[in-house]
């Protein structure tokens, strides 16, 4: 742990919650997100994909696994609350999970929309 590493109170991250993680709430002392798929397959999939993350960053969050949902909970073990680790993570996580590229603009077509194909449960 970086002696220096900063704790968020409660307002300061709930008004950073607001600015740049709107899907994500305080919860226990924890950044908590639910994630919604259209099932087992595509759960697993959101999970090995945060799990990606997560090891890379060497910063490991609480996951609840069901059959069409993923919880994810993060906050600083080691700092004993919630830091700058917790909400890069939270934006990566994000940006991964939302990712839609047929709405961009490219060559990737994205998941037809066909419900046999999809697999994640998009915010917007």
């Amino acid at each position: 742990m970086n002696r220096n590493e900063r704790c968020y109170d409660d307002a300061a991250v709930r008004e950073r919650l607001a600015r740049s993680l709107p899907h994500w709430r305080l919860e226990g002392g924890e950044l908590v997100r639910d994630y919604r798929t259209e099932g087992w397959k595509a759960t697993l999939m959101v999970v090995n994909a945060l799990g990606h993350l997560a090891e890379a960053a060497w910063h490991h969050p609480d996951l609840e696994v069901s059959w069409d949902r993923v919880r994810v909970k993060l906050h600083n073990h080691a700092a004993r609350g919630i830091t700058d680790k917790d909400f890069e993570l939270a934006l990566k996580m994000e940006a991964l999970i939302q990712w839609q590229p047929g709405r961009e603009d490219g060559a990737l077509e994205g998941t037809p929309q066909d419900p046999v194909h999809r697999y994640v449960r998009y915010d917007a």
